[in-house]
């Protein structure tokens, strides 16, 4: 790549000049857009409520059925309810950490309640929560299927296994790429 030398003050070439503002100005209208993503996290902020009614909506299920359900139905009634969690905290990590990466930072100074990870997360870090979230609740769903083998069928089962392998070997690939990385800019 070459450099040119500094022009002149007043002596810009003829098209930058006038290239210049409009370049400006869509560089502009490009940074300011990362606040139409701010609805989206608001949204989700909405979908936690969804997925807090249907927590308790399974809660007072299990209660109902715990004396005379059998130990299977409670398991899978437990699964169904930290797969729940497992899901809302997964929506709380892209709210907070898409929200800093994308957006704009949040200034957790001034709460010492906020959350130690919340400043720390980048985008890698964010991709890695993101995914071990998916395998996690693959694998709560893959349990669910096996705690059922009277009523699922051989099919079934073989696909909900097929697709916790592969968010499995997608998650270890995409550390597996992360660590190469790193070890490319640390040179």
């Amino acid at each position: 790549m070459t450099e040119h030398a500094p022009m002149p003050e007043g002596k810009e070439p003829k098209g930058r000049s006038l290239v210049a503002p409009l370049e400006r100005g869509i560089e502009t209208i490009i940074f300011f857009s990362r606040w139409l993503l701010t609805p989206f996290y608001v949204g989700l902020s909405a979908v936690l409520l969804v997925l807090m009614m249907k927590f308790v909506q399974e809660l007072v299920h299990l209660f109902e059925i715990a004396l005379h359900a059998e130990e299977s139905v409670i398991i899978i009634g437990v699964l169904a309810l930290v797969d729940l969690t497992f899901t809302a905290s997964l929506i709380v990590i892209v709210i907070f950490s898409g929200y800093e990466n994308f957006v704009s930072k949040i200034d957790v100074a001034e709460s010492s309640s906020w959350p130690d990870w919340m400043s720390k997360i980048d985008f890698a870090g964010l991709k890695m929560k993101l995914f071990s979230s998916i395998v996690a609740i693959s694998g709560i769903q893959l349990l669910k299927v096996f705690m059922e083998l009277k009523t699922v069928t051989d099919r079934e089962l073989m696909w909900s296994t097929v697709i916790h392998v592969a968010f499995v070997v997608t998650g270890l690939l995409l550390a597996l790429m992360d660590r190469l990385a790193e070890r490319g800019h640390g040179k």
